[in-house]
């Protein structure tokens, strides 16, 4: 799909990393789990765009099965001598939502406008643009392959970084594309989605003593986690990343207001630290909760944790990195993405693109070419300094 036929050709000339983006933000991919209109859900079509360009770009080009039609394409750049380094570069192509317009990329004012154009495909454009033209330069490395992974599924299950993860080597380093104003991120938060469950007994509402009320149970659960369990974790934060949170998002019980409610149920979030894990929350919870009177259930997804991100910022290319960003401190972020789910098998990855992610998902979502041109022009030259 060219430029052309999308009838976004500019009379005013513009960088390739932009010229990419446009075309880009242009190619729908909506998560299918937000959108069910095959027009524009899915990520094939941008997978598609990209192969055929690196093919022609001199890139070799394998899909990795993911589940059902979805596929992470793998660009790799192969060095002349047997490689002994390995730098992995991880954008996602799906987005969230969008409408028509959302869909229309518009250059204005120094900006690019569009779903994606900062989560993530201006790491896309940016990372794929910055080695193609290392490739094709004298200075390319002789001995580190590149791959550049666009993966499917990060804004829902992450299901193309686990699948990544799960069958493919590991690498030196692994840079995750997402809108970080081009600074390196060595940690993030996880998350946690859990559910709570109370069970009463059924009773009229003139006579609420023969039953027992779960909402009450429940009111008890939701005091403590958003009192006292609130509390506890602002006394463990993390040097960086500050203290882990909880919010109650949704609750439901009882079918109407004369019957003692026989069961209520609650959603939560719960973002996490690095050393925490699924199980030994879980388990807290249900022993504060039953000191408080209170006995639950609790239901979360045991094959798909989604854990913090903590990396060692003494590694040698992560120094490298951060020596060419000039960046001394080591920045965490609250939002969870798939660098922790590819360095659970052993890649050490930190997270840098292009963009803001105060402009991610919203409705007017946004670059700057300036950021675009900046984190194209730092992974080149960073890349062009390996072995």
């Amino acid at each position: 799909m060219s430029v052309a036929c999308l009838g976004l050709r500019s009379s005013r000339s513009i960088s390739s990393v932009t010229g990419l983006l446009r075309e880009l933000v242009a190619i729908p991919s909506l998560n299918p789990a937000f959108c069910q209109d095959r027009a524009l859900s899915g990520e094939s079509r941008v997978a598609s765009f990209l192969a055929e360009l690196g093919r022609r770009k001199g890139l070799s080009v394998t899909y990795q099965p993911v589940e059902g039609r979805r596929k992470n394409l793998l660009l790799t750049y192969r060095p002349t001598e047997r490689p002994s380094h390995r730098l992995l570069l991880a954008p996602h192509m799906d987005t969230v939502v969008a409408d028509t317009q959302q869909l229309t990329p518009l250059l204005k004012n120094g900006r690019l406008y569009g779903r994606g154009a900062c989560d993530t495909k201006g790491s896309i454009a940016s990372m794929f643009d910055a080695l193609v033209d290392l490739i094709a330069s004298p200075d390319r490395p002789k001995q580190t392959e590149i791959q550049l992974a666009c993966l499917v599924d990060e804004e829902h299950g992450q299901m193309g970084s686990r699948a990544f993860a799960a069958r493919s080597k590991t690498f030196d380093l692994g840079i995750v594309g997402e809108p970080t104003s081009n600074r390196v991120v060595s940690s993030h938060k996880g998350v946690m989605w859990f559910e709570l469950r109370t069970q009463g007994k059924a009773a009229h509402g003139s006579r609420p003593g023969l039953g027992h009320n779960a909402v009450a149970d429940m009111a008890k659960a939701v005091l403590y986690l958003e009192e006292d369990y609130r509390k506890e974790l602002t006394l463990r934060p993390h040097p960086v990343l500050g203290p882990g949170s909880i919010n109650v998002g949704t609750i439901a019980g009882g079918k109407q207001p004369n019957i003692v409610p026989d069961a209520c149920s609650l959603w939560a979030d719960r973002r996490l630290l690095p050393g925490e894990s699924y199980a030994t929350i879980a388990r807290h919870l249900l022993k504060e909760l039953k000191a408080r009177g209170v006995r639950v259930q609790i239901h979360y997804r045991r094959d798909a944790e989604c854990p913090a991100l903590e990396t060692d910022l003494q590694l040698p290319w992560v120094k490298a990195l951060m020596r060419q960003q000039r960046q001394r401190k080591a920045l965490g972020v609250d939002y969870f993405c798939d660098a922790a789910v590819i360095a659970s098998a052993g890649t050490p990855c930190v997270v840098m693109g292009p963009g803001s992610i105060d402009q991610a998902h919203t409705v007017d979502e946004w670059i700057s070419l300036a950021s675009l041109e900046a984190g194209r022009q730092s992974l080149r030259q960073f890349m062009s300094q390996l072995p």
